[in-house]
Formats: structure tokens, C-alpha cells, sequence
């Protein structure tokens, strides 16, 4: 699976939209560490959850 986002980056959670907008902290293969603004840190599978990045966030 292509990862098209590196750490720094902001990306929602598309199933749980209520998590708010999340900034990327770490990949490591398949796991990636997403900090959200509503819900805190939490490590997403990408096989299982496909992050949508979101673009020029202030």
C-alpha cells in the first residue's frame, strides 16, 4: 500500500469524521500514529482505515 502522506502532516479519519483533524507523528510500516484534535493519539492501520490528507492546513 502506497503511503502518500509523511509526519507533519494533517488527515482526517473518514469513519470517524467526530475525531476531528488529525496531524501524523510517525509511520512505521503499515502503523501510523495520528494525533487528533478531539479524540488524542491513536496508531491506524492503514490496511484496514485509508486517511484522507487534507491539504494547507492553518
Amino acid at each position: 500500500m502506497l503511503i502518500d502522506f509523511e509526519p507533519g502532516d494533517y488527515v482526517t479519519n473518514p469513519l470517524k469524521k467526530e475525531w476531528g483533524v488529525g496531524q501524523v507523528q510517525s509511520i512505521i510500516g503499515n502503523k501510523v500514529t495520528v494525533n487528533f484534535e478531539n479524540f488524542g493519539k491513536r496508531v491506524i492501520n492503514i490496511e484496514n482505515v485509508s486517511l484522507e490528507k487534507i491539504n494547507n492546513e492553518n
